[in-house]
């Protein structure tokens, strides 16, 4: 599995992907779910993700969707 922050890169930087269609999902501990955030509503800021005024570290990050096609996913911890 690619890493995390590599796969984030690629999607902004290699053309492969519209990051207009890309999904983010990470996992929020106090709703105990994955949460789906717009590639292109976040910043990439050294190993987080920051949306509006969170930090979300990039080991919260469990899926990557495109066009609602599963392109990257982490295994969530039992």
């Amino acid at each position: 599995m690619i890493p995390i922050k590599q796969f984030l890169n690629k999607i902004k930087y290699s053309g492969k992907f519209n990051p207009k269609d890309v999904t983010i999902y990470y996992y929020d501990r106090i709703k105990n779910k994955l949460i789906p955030v717009e590639y292109e509503n976040l910043n990439l800021e050294d190993d987080y993700i920051i949306i509006q005024t969170s930090h979300i570290p990039l080991h919260r990050i469990y899926e990557i969707r495109n066009k609602n096609i599963l392109i990257w996913k982490r295994e969530l911890k039992k």
